[in-house]
């Protein structure tokens, strides 16, 4: 049913709902089953909805509701910063972190970054592609691991 240009101004305006549907939620969450994807993020009406396969809880908060959570200890390969960006696949793939099992990975938390940094392979159909940091900075954290599948877009590493 079309809206009218009023009635989307209104909703516009409208606070964000207190609830969400969760069967939409379990739809998603099977969606991610059945194509073999490890993250999910959604912002709809008000919502934002993020799932990452791995033990991470689904979060679905208004998004005017959204507040940093409190500090929480880091993870032992994780570094605090207040400034990042995250380097993202440009494709979808497997996701390495070294040339092969025995060798180094090519970066770890820590380390520095320029542009032409390679940060790791992603192999798509058999072909093995060097993927760089094509970003200046300091690895922060490693988001992937080894030999996992990735998406598009995704987040592999983060970076300040």
């Amino acid at each position: 049913m079309p809206v009218s240009r009023r009635n989307r101004k209104s909703e516009e305006n409208a606070p964000p709902s207190a609830s969400i549907d969760l069967s939409k939620i379990k739809d998603i969450i099977k969606l991610m089953q059945d194509h073999e994807l490890t993250a999910f993020e959604l912002e709809q009406d008000g919502f934002k909805v993020k799932l990452e396969k791995g033990g991470q809880i689904p979060v679905a908060l208004p998004v005017a509701a959204a507040a940093p959570a409190p500090a929480a200890e880091a993870p032992a390969d994780t570094i605090v910063a207040e400034e990042t960006e995250q380097i993202t696949s440009p494709m979808v793939g497997t996701f390495y972190k070294s040339s092969d099992p025995e060798s180094d990975a090519f970066v770890k938390v820590g380390d520095a970054v320029d542009e032409e940094t390679t940060v790791c392979i992603i192999e798509a159909m058999k072909v093995m592609n060097e993927i760089k940091a094509e970003k200046k900075g300091v690895i922060q954290r490693v988001l992937i691991d080894d030999a996992s599948p990735v998406q598009f877009g995704q987040g592999l590493f983060v970076i300040a």
